[in-house]
């Protein structure tokens, strides 16, 4: 696997800073309040299970799946819910946690979709953002950091459900997707 990647964007280390940044400062603006994490799977499941054990506060968590990708590298534009919440967010303060922010089209959808639902607030957290590659209008809340437009894979970001188990996240080598 080590050898599709041709750079590392982002180590063991730096990732473990980055969430721990996170947990700091969503403990912080939710201090008292009634806290859900939502993670988008698949992709940020690794960044999840870190970001819930840096947030120092009481908090619920549930799971979503959606899709816009299938299993190719650009969004189709059309958004599919594969999984559903659990549990009612109704009155719930909601952080929707995502690995990536890149054209924007899910999150989008994700939004509208969990605000008609009624939470108390809903905002974002992604791990990476990739802001010149948006196409919907939005953006995060609370941001890991940018990344430049390249095909990041690691830490629970894949190309066809493969490399997400890398503990860093890398470019994927063109040769392997085209």
């Amino acid at each position: 696997m080590r050898n599709d990647i041709s750079e590392i964007l982002l180590s063991e280390d730096e990732l473990k800073e980055i969430v721990s940044r996170l947990g700091e400062e969503i403990s912080r603006d939710y201090e008292g309040k009634n806290l859900i994490l939502i993670s988008v799977l698949k992709g940020s499941v690794i960044f999840m299970a870190d970001l819930m054990r840096a947030v120092k506060i009481p908090c619920k968590i549930d799971f979503m799946a959606v899709s816009s990708y299938g299993s190719g590298t650009k969004t189709s534009g059309e958004v599919k819910i594969i999984k559903d919440l659990t549990e009612s967010i109704e009155g719930e303060d909601v952080v929707i946690v995502e690995d990536i922010l890149d054209s924007g089209v899910t999150l989008s959808y994700l939004k509208k979709l969990l605000l008609a639902r009624n939470p108390a607030s809903i905002k974002i957290c992604t791990l990476l953002d990739k802001p010149e590659r948006r196409k919907a209008d939005i953006s995060a809340d609370y941001v890991g950091t940018s990344i430049p437009d390249a095909f990041a894979v690691g830490y629970g970001l894949d190309y066809a459900e493969k490399y997400r188990n890398l503990p860093f996240i890398g470019v994927l080598k063109p040769s392997v997707y085209q």
